[in-house]
């Protein structure tokens, strides 16, 4: 399974990497630090947003998760724009025209209905690599899938690894890989996010009843590095540090960058090791990596207007 290649490929660049190293320590303190009542709403159902995003009950909630999906990444570029735009911007769509989100309708999307439709001033950052990832999907859900997400998903058997590695195999734009010292190093996250914003909306029931959930890793992207940065758990040379702070972007499949992303998912790995004999102890569920995404990333987005900058790469991937 693919999945299983992002966490390998992603724990042998933390072990090379000399831009980027994740502390132990600070793994630790951090873990201490989680009161009971966090351990208990991390593992809540209600980790996911489900005011923000368009939910029905049925197959076309899939349909709308593959569409912000496959649209979601490239924000930086425009200030102010952020990630709930483009959710609520396609539950409002889908709530004036059910049909909004057809396959034959993202088979067709121009970068200027797409603006239309997430009711935009201006052109999106990337508007027209979006469009045409969304034709991409469109396209082949038609072919493949009966027109229908929810096809895929069930396709899946159940396995949110599976639902990864179909996502990737059927739309070429989700193949999120890198290269590392000449070998390749695997992050797929939009990929995965897809798979557990499934489990999340259906609260692991019918369609995102899936029994391999905790096999995913985390969602390698801006936010969450910026928060264990300031926790001390990922840690920059200074090189790389003043070229952050002073808002150099790092060009797409560096060094640097994948350092960043590899070394993030490694973190989360850790913390939730570490999670692992304190639930124990204490008698708490112990909070998959999807469930611990969630809970920083939420933790950063609070943050955004006082957090210090986060690195800037130009990429459809995150």
């Amino acid at each position: 399974m693919l999945v299983d290649e992002v966490r390998k490929s992603c724990k042998a660049v933390e072990a090379a990497a000399c831009h980027v190293r994740v502390s132990i320590d600070a793994v630790g303190g951090f873990v201490n630090g989680i009161t009971r009542e966090e351990l208990l709403a991390i593992t809540s159902p209600k980790a996911f947003d489900s005011e923000l995003h368009f939910f029905d009950g049925g197959p076309r909630t899939v349909q709308y998760l593959l569409a912000v999906d496959t649209i979601n990444f490239a924000f930086w570029p425009e200030p102010g724009l952020e990630y709930e735009h483009l959710a609520r911007g396609f539950k409002e769509a889908l709530q004036c025209d059910p049909d909004a989100l057809s396959a034959q309708r993202l088979s067709r999307m121009t970068g200027i209905q797409l603006q239309t439709m997430l009711s935009r001033p201006g052109p999106l950052p990337a508007q027209e690599e979006r469009a045409a990832l969304l034709c991409e999907v469109g396209s082949i859900l038609l072919r493949d899938f009966g027109g229908e997400a929810a096809q895929l998903v069930t396709a899946a058997g159940g396995s949110a690894a599976k639902l990864v590695d179909l996502v990737v195999e059927s739309f070429p734009g989700f193949r999120d890989v890198a290269s590392y010292r000449g070998r390749e190093v695997w992050f797929l996250k939009r990929a995965q996010i897809f798979a557990g914003d499934v489990w999340g909306a259906f609260q692991g029931q019918g369609l995102g009843n899936f029994h391999d959930i905790g096999r995913l890793t985390m969602f390698a992207d801006y936010r969450v590095p910026v928060l264990l940065r300031q926790l001390g758990i990922l840690q920059y040379s200074s090189e790389l540090a003043s070229r952050v702070d002073s808002l150099q972007e790092l060009p797409a499949g560096c060094q640097e960058e994948v350092e960043i992303r590899a070394c993030t998912i490694q973190a989360l790995d850790n913390i939730k090791a570490a999670l692992k004999g304190r639930c124990g102890r204490e008698s708490c569920p112990l909070p998959h990596s999807v469930q611990l995404d969630w809970f920083l990333w939420e933790q950063g987005e609070r943050q955004r207007t006082n957090s210090p900058p986060h690195h800037r790469t130009v990429t459809t991937f995150y």
